[in-house]
């Protein structure tokens, strides 16, 4: 008698315009692929809540940002973990999944990340900067973010913001990881055109700052983007970890860096659903 396939609810946001992104790509070949492992039902965010009993998991891929769905997610959320349902990503998140807080937290703790304060009265802690970057601690996609001149920072530190240098650096770079393991890199070596991506040769000390990050957050299953800017002297700091819904660029990979991203992604997914213990 064939063994049951697992069953999974995947969340995505196919309508979803992002500037110069097209997710709803990346869920379709991500799916077409899936479904040679798992039955598999795709629905949009707002409905996850009403159609996730009886699937092995929910898989919350390009659902795009939260805020404009914040109450439908916090409903799901709140089900799901008083249900025990498996999300994947896990809701243990401490990073975006959780908001920005955690900026804070590791500039707080010595982490190599764009110094972040939240308070008009903390703001002698940052280096002196031209301009600083002010954003919504619940911001998304750059929604709501303000590059101000020095002399007009005062103004704009009310309420509930982040507030941080702004970084000249030589390019943006991110690492993709499945579970605890790095499958691979990107950046951009236009800082103008930050999302013409291209692959990036990760070194050993690229990897053990971004795995820094990735043993913080402690998820034990899932996707995780480490996006990092390097400074003009050569040294990379965080940006953002992402951790609820990381977009992939998979069409910025060769076919068997992409096959290879798949073939992991579909073992971590396997694991999850049938409830084996975290690889750690």
């Amino acid at each position: 008698m064939p063994v049951a396939r697992p069953r999974l609810l995947y969340v995505t946001d196919l309508a979803y315009q992002a500037r110069g992104r097209r997710y709803c790509d990346e869920d379709i070949h991500l799916t077409s692929r899936l479904r040679a492992h798992f039955d598999l039902a795709l629905c949009h965010p707002l409905d996850a809540e009403a159609l996730m009993d009886g699937f092995d998991a929910v898989v919350v891929r390009n659902s795009g940002p939260v805020l404009g769905y914040q109450r439908a997610y916090e409903a799901f959320r709140a089900r799901a973990l008083a249900a025990g349902t498996r999300v994947y990503n896990p809701l243990t998140g401490k990073a975006d999944m959780a908001g920005k807080q955690y900026l804070l937290d590791l500039t707080a703790a010595g982490f190599p990340v764009i110094p972040t304060v939240d308070r008009a009265e903390d703001l002698h802690l940052l280096p002196a900067a031209p301009r600083y970057v002010v954003k919504p601690k619940l911001g998304a996609d750059s929604l709501g973010l303000r590059v101000v001149p020095e002399s007009r920072l005062a103004e704009h530190a009310a309420g509930d913001v982040l507030i941080q240098p702004r970084v000249d650096f030589l390019h943006e770079v991110s690492f993709y990881f499945v579970d605890d393991d790095f499958q691979y890199a990107l950046y951009a070596p236009d800082p103008q055109r930050r999302w013409e991506l291209k692959p990036y040769q990760a070194t050993a000390a690229d990897l053990e700052f971004a795995r820094r990050f990735i043993d913080w957050n402690d998820l034990g299953y899932g996707i995780q983007r480490v996006d990092a800017c390097r400074d003009l002297d050569g040294t990379l700091l965080l940006v953002e970890l992402e951790d609820l819904n990381p977009y992939l660029s998979l069409d910025a990979l060769p076919e068997e860096d992409r096959d290879a991203f798949v073939a992991a992604f579909t073992a971590s997914l396997n694991r999850f659903a049938q409830g084996v213990l975290d690889p750690a």
